[in-house]
């Protein structure tokens, strides 16, 4: 409970953590620290003119890379270097990094466990197969202590010495609005605890969360899997969605916003009436601009 437990300012692991993983060293055991963020921090912000960094093409933020010294968009690759100064006001050395990626964690890890073998198990750092396996085989021989990984550490390894798993930021996911976020947030992190303790050893889960209340996290500490089920899908019955229903969206895409805008609305005019059948819309699609092309959404609900 990070309401309790809450780290120091820029830090990202608890105290009990902490306590835990030193714990599971001095026993020659294995720990995965789960984030599913790459790069090192999420968010880059100028601190004299306060502008966010973000993609020049897409409406999305530009992710820090301190590996490769790069601010990159995760929608369409583009990126600039970090020594370019803020986008806005072209101030250098004023960009604040805010938020832990996997990169930031491995910093944190190195400065509290010096004498630790660390790895970090992301797309960035292993874009190949034979270094996938390479890396693999040495956590299954045992030469590394303390794995940092994103989504591609949560399923199809198995580490004999790995005891203890811990999840950085359990509530990453939860949040955008997505009918099937507490649904995919507890499969993730079911998939995710169940790297720890597949040997004789018994094993341990942590998720760091600031909301234990979230039926989700609720489910995963109880271990009642059917129950959250079955309340998710009360929820979704009584708000006609999927798997009671079916979603369909229609996306149109421009590279001029104001034709863009007018077609739409134009197009909503014709809407054709169906009985059981809805069609919401226009809007603007979860992510409104990607590769230089403006994009709103139709969706359709409908029994099937």
């Amino acid at each position: 409970n990070l309401t309790k437990f809450n780290p120091s300012s820029s830090k990202w692991i608890s105290t009990p953590l902490i306590l835990e993983i030193q714990k599971r060293l001095n026993s020659d055991q294995q720990i995965l620290l789960y984030l599913n963020r790459r790069g090192y921090a999420p968010l880059a912000v100028c601190s004299e003119c306060g502008v966010k960094q973000s993609c020049h093409q897409c409406d999305s933020l530009l992710v820090t890379h301190k590996l490769k010294n790069q601010l990159s968009c995760h929608q369409c690759g583009a990126s600039r270097s970090l020594l370019d100064g803020c986008q806005s006001c072209g101030r250098v050395e004023t960009i604040q990094l805010v938020g832990p990626g996997v990169e930031r964690l491995a910093e944190e890890v190195y400065l509290l466990f010096p004498e630790a073998r660390v790895i970090i198990l992301s797309s960035d750092t292993l874009n190949n197969h034979k270094q996938i396996a390479m890396t693999i085989k040495s956590i299954e021989d045992g030469k590394v202590d303390i794995i940092i990984g994103t989504q591609m550490v949560a399923k199809g390894h198995h580490f004999p010495r790995l005891t203890c798993v811990a999840v950085i930021d359990g509530d990453l996911g939860l949040s955008g609005g997505d009918l099937r976020a507490g649904e995919r947030t507890f499969q993730m992190l079911s998939q995710v605890a169940g790297r720890s303790g597949r040997e004789n050893q018994p094993g341990t889960v942590f998720i760091q969360t600031a909301e234990p209340a979230h039926p989700a996290m609720l489910a995963l500490k109880s271990q009642k899997r059917d129950a959250y089920f079955k309340l998710e899908l009360e929820m979704r019955l009584s708000a006609n969605m999927p798997p009671y229903s079916r979603l369909a969206a229609i996306i149109y895409s421009s590279l001029n916003e104001k034709a863009l805008s007018k077609y739409v609305n134009d197009l909503s005019f014709y809407k054709p009436k169906f009985e059981d059948v809805n069609i919401f819309g226009p809007a603007p699609a979860p992510i409104y601009q990607i590769k230089g092309r403006y994009r709103v959404r139709f969706l359709l609900n409908a029994p099937k």
